[in-house]
């Protein structure tokens, strides 16, 4: 088929003039109403509305990385609506854009260790498949994705609260097991505290609920673009972001300012 000829499709949503239809159900009368914000997502992510249990656990996923404080996505966010007050979205991109393996989107790598060190363990023990799973990561020099915070130690509470949730819904399963039995390890190996932290306990969980690793990032990306846009409605308020600037740059120069 060349590429002239191939059909473009897409199954997300189709309208009418009179009718608007998103993974198969009705906006007006299906959706409206009817499913929340993170059950809204949950549809557009897997194609179908989640079940009750999963709907609660997918709507704590989303509210834990929605706001952390001064964290330096909401700093980038605050200072580009400094350069930029018209494009509220532009700020909200940029804050979005530092979202990787060092804050927020290790969910994502949390996520493929645990599923490919579960589809690797059908009937191995999970702590040995922690111990390998380490001794792979400290062998490569990289960090192990999920665990450690330079604030919450020994316990992050997020992570508690999660698991603790799951638990309550059916869903604490070999996931969510593997991915303590790796802090564990991970403490053992480096002495020092490093517990599972939110980002952890989001990979956990969405493999939990069957949904695919490549997707966790995105899941993380949701819930902080809304913490975000809360930081410049406070920047309108009580803006912050022009002494962060003088004052950086007084502190970062070798003369001092008039």
């Amino acid at each position: 088929m060349t590429r002239k000829s191939r059909s473009i499709r897409s199954r997300m949503a189709r309208s009418t003039a009179t009718h608007i239809s998103v993974k198969g159900l009705s906006l007006t009368e299906d959706i409206l109403g009817h499913l929340n914000l993170g059950d809204m997502a949950f549809l557009e992510l897997m194609g179908r509305r989640p079940s009750a249990k999963e709907s609660v656990i997918f709507n704590a996923v989303l509210v834990t990385l929605v706001e952390h404080g001064l964290t330096p996505m909401a700093i980038v966010s605050r200072l580009t609506y400094l350069g930029a007050p018209e494009s509220l979205q532009s700020a909200v991109a940029a804050g979005l854009c530092g979202m990787g393996t060092t804050f927020a989107g290790t969910a994502e790598g949390a996520a493929r260790m645990l599923h490919e060190g579960v589809s690797e363990a059908v009937d191995a023990d999970l702590r040995e498949v922690a111990c390998r799973i380490v001794a792979a990561f400290k062998a490569r020099k990289a960090a192990v994705p999920g665990i450690g915070h330079h604030l919450h130690k020994p316990v992050d509470p997020r992570a508690s609260r999660l698991f603790a949730i799951a638990e309550e819904q059916g869903y604490r399963g070999r996931y969510v097991a593997l991915m303590e039995e790796v802090s564990l390890e991970a403490e053992r190996v480096y002495g020092k505290p490093l517990p599972v932290n939110a980002t952890g306990a989001i990979g956990a969980l969405c493999c939990e609920m069957r949904i695919p690793w490549q997707i966790a990032r995105g899941i993380s990306v949701m819930g902080r673009a809304v913490g975000l846009v809360g930081h410049l409605v406070e920047e309108q308020v009580e803006p912050i972001a022009a002494e962060i600037w003088l004052r950086a740059e007084e502190e970062a120069s070798a003369e001092p300012m008039p």
